[in-house]
């Protein structure tokens, strides 16, 4: 084996033992709410802000998941319909026997330099203050997710129990089709690899993150930073919030297999356009990150298949035992998450691929912000920060 070869060889042996051992353990999916406590005294008042555009299909189910909790303090719901035209606003109490804690705003159209899901939160945030203006939480969730009967029960214990400023959750994704099934489990993985959840836990270090999907802020820390206001024109808001909220007190990120998203993916141009919209700023909407990102994903999945392979040269023997050793680790670090999923650990060979697909998305993310297009979601294209 050549020089060159062995060194391709060896860096993915490297990552993934270096993933298996430096990462603060991330792999292990293992940051999860426990079960509230039943004796807890008095239960804080919440008020959970939905942002809503053209989610007919979906918005009932998710306020009444809300509306009807089994928890012990009062709990109000604004819905913003954010100009939808599939009848989201009649939708949104069609499932609900408490009718009454639910209250639906008409969204204002677009300011310039808000993206659409941040004016349409700002705008709840708005009428919170006259719908609850004593509640000391706020719940912010999308409008495909749907909150199993104790999910404010336990989010709320973990924020009085930590004292914590934000507790939010990666949320269990849909996961049956085929590009589901390639792609979700391996987004997940990619975001702990991104943010090690225990690192964003631990109040001594700077990592900070949050899943957008249900995210319990302390309304007093949210003030404190300005609302999201401060946050306006990020696409990646969940992250933005929670790098803000973290100089100022603790959070908590973890994952869920009881708060679930019904938003379906079945082909690959839905993910696509999922992923595209936002993924050029996680690189800080830099060419030079770009590269370094698309070079660094074909080295830790792509290069020692090619080096073992004997493309660069090397022996049957050696190139059996390096994909092996390759595979080993990363079926090690990835299946975890594939078990949140009830998927079979088969999966694990076909992570490269995804890790492909996803670099393919950065890519046409990058290729719409620099044709001006930005983000395009719902119908709106967005010039990123």
């Amino acid at each position: 084996m050549t020089y060159g070869s062995f060194l391709l060889a060896f860096a993915p042996l490297a990552f993934w033992a270096g993933i298996l051992t430096l990462r603060g353990g991330f792999w292990r999916a293992d940051q999860r709410l426990d079960d509230a406590p039943a004796g807890q005294g008095d239960w804080p008042e919440v008020v959970c802000v939905i942002p809503a555009r053209n989610e007919a299909p979906t918005i009932g189910g998710t306020v009444a998941s809300l509306t009807d909790q089994d928890y012990p303090g009062r709990v109000s719901v604004i819905v913003v319909d954010d100009n939808s035209d599939d009848g989201t606003a009649e939708a949104a109490g069609g499932k609900t026997k408490n009718p009454g804690a639910l209250s639906v705003v008409a969204g204002k159209l677009l300011e310039d330099g808000w993206s659409g899901k941040l004016w349409a939160v700002h705008q709840g945030l708005e009428k919170a203050r006259s719908v609850a203006p004593d509640a000391p939480y706020v719940l912010l969730t999308d409008a495909d997710i749907t909150h199993d009967g104790e999910s404010l029960r336990r989010l709320v214990a973990k924020a009085e129990g930590g004292r914590l400023d934000l507790v939010s959750l990666m949320v269990r994704l849909r996961a049956e089709s085929f590009w589901e099934k390639l792609l979700i489990p391996a987004f997940i993985f990619f975001f702990q690899k991104l943010y090690p959840f225990p690192w964003v836990n631990d109040a001594g270090k700077v990592t900070a993150a949050a899943a957008g999907g249900c995210m319990l802020v302390r309304r007093s820390a949210l003030e404190r930073v300005g609302g999201v206001d401060a946050i306006h024109h990020h696409l990646i808001d969940d992250c933005a919030l929670a790098a803000l909220l973290k100089k100022h007190g603790p959070i908590w990120l973890g994952l869920s297999s009881r708060v679930v998203s019904k938003r379906r993916y079945d082909h690959l141009s839905e993910i696509l356009d999922m992923v595209a919209r936002a993924a050029f700023e996680q690189p800080g909407n830099s060419a030079l990150a770009l590269i370094g990102t698309v070079a660094a994903v074909g080295i830790i999945y792509l290069a020692l298949p090619l080096a073992a392979a004997g493309l660069l040269g090397g022996g049957l023997t050696g190139a059996a035992a390096g994909i092996l050793a390759w595979w080993a680790l990363m079926g090690i670090a990835y299946w975890p998450t594939l078990t949140l999923y009830g998927m079979s650990r088969a999966w694990s060979l076909l992570l490269p691929v995804a890790a492909f697909l996803y670099t393919l998305m950065t890519v046409s993310s990058a290729v719409r912000y620099w044709q001006g297009r930005g983000g395009a979601w719902k119908g709106r294209h967005y010039k990123t920060a």
